[in-house]
């Protein structure tokens, strides 16, 4: 469904991606590993459109969409709930999730608002509340819940449980498996790799900007000695 190829993408002068290849099938979780500041948010955001590539090619569906903007890759069906959430503080939670609804491309609606609801209860308690009155943890389910009222066929979740409190992680991780079961496709980066392991299918380490280590996560699991070793745990 989703490829790069020898992706090179630069802050100004500074080299960040080095020819990374990857790819991601329809209805599959992937996995993003690495130690911090190693290239994985801006892999996201270059397959986003929020960055242009100075070279190489992102594909969805075989057709290239490199450069292509983050409105209209969310229309292809790619959802994002990016690295400090991105609500909108202004608005009501029921505004931050009805803004956001629509069909997904294949015309099908399995994610509505009432659907949200039943999968954040804890958001029910708070729908006339403004974004910034949330706490942390209910901002999370609310930025996850609005990207999925766009009914995506992939999810990109980037450090979804960072900075939240345990029984919050425990809940965002069951939330994760119950739209992996559905078929939406995911790809998932958390500092957690073991949880990243267990709710995927592939994993990827990325180490100074470049793609170092693919394998089943299975295979990972079962033998952690060089992903270990890359984390530096």
């Amino acid at each position: 469904m989703l490829q790069v190829e020898a992706i090179h993408t630069y802050y100004g002068d500074s080299h960040i991606l080095h020819g990374v290849d990857a790819e991601h099938a329809a209805a599959t979780s992937l996995g993003l590993l690495g130690r911090n500041g190693m290239g994985k948010t801006t892999l996201i955001r270059t397959l986003m459109g929020y960055v242009r590539p100075a070279s190489g090619r992102v594909l969805l569906d075989g057709r290239d969409v490199t450069g292509w903007t983050p409105e209209k890759m969310a229309r292809q069906g790619i959802g994002y709930v990016p690295e400090g959430r991105g609500i909108f503080p202004n608005l009501s939670v029921r505004e931050n999730l009805l803004m956001s609804a629509r069909a997904g491309i294949d015309g099908r609606r399995a994610w509505t608002f009432d659907r949200v609801m039943a999968t954040f209860p804890r958001l029910t308690e708070r729908l006339s509340h403004g974004g910034q009155q949330l706490s942390g943890g209910e901002q999370q389910m609310l930025s996850i819940g609005r990207a999925l009222m766009t009914n995506p066929r992939l999810l990109i979740l980037d450090e979804a449980t960072e900075g939240l409190a345990p029984l919050i992680v425990l809940e965002i991780w069951r939330v994760i498996a119950d739209i992996r079961s559905t078929g939406i496709a995911t790809l998932i980066v958390d500092r957690d790799w073991r949880k990243v392991l267990a709710h995927t299918d592939r994993a990827m380490v990325m180490e100074k900007g470049r793609a170092v280590l693919a394998a089943p996560s299975a295979e990972l699991i079962a033998a952690p000695g060089p992903l270990e070793q890359l984390l530096g745990v």
